[in-house]
């Protein structure tokens, strides 16, 4: 444990991203702010900095609470942050919406035909009437 430490590995500590990578990356193009101001992946965290990402379609508000230089479970992770009582409602929001209104594709079961379907597809068009001949 130390006091401060890099904005990418503590975003991969804090379970907030898959890799060190990904978390650069978000920061690299203007994702992450630190304080209200935009932060490069190698800024320095402190335990009271306010860090601000956007994720998800909604942007998340967090308070560090601690410093890891570990990644460990999802448990463990969440005692690294507190979010904000205006993140979690826009959170609850956005979910209050998807339920509301369904994304249109979710609906599709069968998924990407297959080399049968395509094939019988391709059959029907071959041997259906145009208005052209």
């Amino acid at each position: 444990m130390g006091e401060s430490m890099r904005l990418d590995k503590w975003l991969w500590a804090a379970r907030l991203y898959k890799t060190r990578t990904l978390a650069a990356h978000a920061a690299a193009l203007g994702r992450v702010e630190v304080n209200g101001a935009p932060a490069k992946a190698a800024r320095e965290l402190r335990v009271g900095d306010r860090v601000s990402l956007q994720q998800a379609g909604y942007r998340r508000e967090l308070v560090i609470t601690r410093i890891s230089s570990q990644r460990g479970g999802a448990t463990m992770a969440r005692t690294l942050y507190e979010e904000t009582a205006e993140s979690l409602a826009a959170h609850e929001r956005l979910l209050q919406q998807r339920r509301l209104a369904p994304e249109p594709a979710a609906s599709v079961e069968q998924g990407r035909p297959t080399k049968r379907d395509r094939r019988a597809l391709a059959s029907w068009e071959r041997w259906s009437a145009r208005a052209d001949e």
